[in-house]
């Protein structure tokens, strides 16, 4: 049972979430977004269930850069756009199993846990 976590290798919110499993012996398999960024379906996943909106960071410093503050995207060309330009992902994006989550989320994964019969 791996946990699988798309983030950056650097990001803080990445590294909590890694110890967090770690601490509880639960295997991750860990995906550095600025070497390999998830595919589309992948992204998919995590707009279906939170909107494509929320898979964007709009604080994050690419998104500045990229001008896209004042454009008006559909939710398709946001994916797009995070598929091509990964740093403008919310990281982590954390999947176990069917059970999904947006950023550094301890009680989500706790409740995660605890379901598994985990500690």
């Amino acid at each position: 049972m791996d946990v699988q976590i798309f983030g950056r290798k650097k990001g803080a919110d990445s590294r909590k979430v890694l110890r967090f499993f770690s601490e509880r012996r639960i295997r991750t398999h860990f995906v550095d977004i600025d070497r390999k960024p998830p595919s589309r379906r992948e992204l998919r996943r995590f707009a279906e269930r939170y909107g494509a909106e929320a898979v964007i960071d709009r604080g994050s410093a690419r998104y500045e850069e990229l001008g896209l503050r004042a454009a008006h995207l559909s939710a398709e060309r946001v994916l797009e756009r995070a598929e091509e330009e990964p740093r403008l992902l919310r990281t982590p994006l954390v999947r176990w199993r069917q059970r999904l989550s947006i950023g550094h989320d301890p009680e989500a994964f706790k409740t995660w846990v605890a379901e598994e019969g985990g500690s």
